[in-house]
């Protein structure tokens, strides 16, 4: 029995893991508020190679519609400007010559549909990557039976298994309403 608690201890691991990055992915979808968040992809030509915009700078919000970036040298406000222009966001840097500000501009109705269709298919990446974890658990389980596990236990398992992914299905769908929520409302 403990071969199969281990086995459902890494599950709910991996699992837990699935959901982590479900939150970061929908963290980077925008939904008309300013976010900090959004440029996390931003990658900044740091003298002669390339570095997050949050190693080159502090990201902050000044309200639910701007952005202000203030560089930690001066000289990297052309850079990161540049930077956040190719990262084709949709956003239109403004430097001042001190920071960095930008505005977000509000979400039109077909833009905010796009944005529901994003986070569903990142909460179906999540889902699929759920019942992945459920098949080669349960495979890990049906390998133990073969090998003298009695099928009791071994069903047991499946079933705290399929209970896991259940528990996990619905974490997924209440951060999939959550972010659905957020976007639509204006």
């Amino acid at each position: 029995m403990s071969d199969i608690k281990s086995i459902l201890e890494v599950a709910k691991s991996q699992m837990e893991k699935t959901i982590s990055h479900l939150e970061t992915d929908l963290a980077k979808i925008r939904a008309g508020k300013a976010n900090p968040q959004m440029l996390d992809n931003v990658l900044v030509d740091f003298y002669g190679s390339k570095a997050p915009l949050s190693n080159t700078a502090s990201v902050n919000t000044q309200d639910s519609r701007t952005i202000i970036v203030q560089p930690w040298d001066k000289a990297m406000l052309t850079p990161i400007e540049k930077a956040i222009q190719a990262a084709n966001l949709g956003f239109n840097p403004q430097n001042d010559g001190v920071l960095i500000r930008i505005i977000v501009p509000p979400l039109t109705e077909e833009r905010r549909k796009d944005l529901v269709k994003t986070s569903k298919a990142a909460g179906e990446d999540a889902k699929v990557s759920l019942r992945n974890i459920r098949k080669e658990s349960i495979d890990k389980i049906k390998a133990l039976q073969k090998a003298g596990l009695p099928e009791d236990e071994a069903k047991s398992g499946e079933t705290k298994m399929q209970i896991l992914v259940d528990e996990f299905s619905a974490k997924c769908e209440k951060h999939l309403e959550k972010k659905e929520k957020e976007i639509l409302t204006v």
